[in-house]
């Protein structure tokens, strides 16, 4: 089962939406032993907060972070395999954050579980030169809007990466990253 925040006027009016993950059913993704458990999907923005499971060995192939993609590693090693930070290791209890155009590919040595937060889905750069979100769907014409939203919602006298605007809030949305 997946998140759902409930559609109700009740709903509505609070500001906490509790999530039983363990409750929740390992969704599998197209990348072999990467499996997700969606916990907060704003469709409108992108945002995305997932708890992810990899097998040992499992590869998250060429991706690029839009935006800031933050992982906090609950067990096992996440490694760059390919990229600006190949080698760096971020082990069991470790948190890393990585800044908008990093680019890698990761790897689980051993496996692992981590919590992951997105601002916007990752680009993942196909060998045949296409640039697709998580789900295989071209990711410009699925969240290249969401992208000029969110860069419309920041006031010009804003600091430079931080946004000013209150984002627009949309009660029982929930969708799995992994479908």
């Amino acid at each position: 089962m997946d998140a759902v925040t409930p559609k109700t006027k009740a709903a509505a009016d609070q500001h906490s939406h509790l999530v039983r993950p363990a409750a929740m059913e390992w969704q599998k993704t197209r990348f072999p032993g990467c499996e997700a458990k969606t916990l907060l999907f704003d469709p409108s923005t992108g945002l995305v907060t997932a708890l992810m499971r990899f097998a040992p060995g499992a590869v998250l192939p060429d991706h690029e972070h839009v935006k800031i993609e933050q992982t906090y590693v609950l067990e096992g090693k996440l490694v760059d395999k390919e990229g600006d930070a190949a080698g760096l290791e971020v082990g069991s209890g470790e948190f890393v954050w990585r800044e908008p155009g990093s680019r890698h590919v990761a790897w689980t040595p051993e496996g692992g579980l981590m919590l992951a937060m997105f601002q916007i889905p990752n680009k993942f750069h196909e060998k045949d030169g296409r640039v697709t979100d998580m789900t295989g769907k071209d990711w410009e014409e699925i969240w290249g809007g969401a992208r000029r939203i969110e860069s419309r919602r920041q006031s010009p006298t804003s600091c430079p990466g931080r946004a000013t605007a209150k984002p627009e809030r949309r009660p029982g949305t929930q969708e799995r990253i992994g479908a």
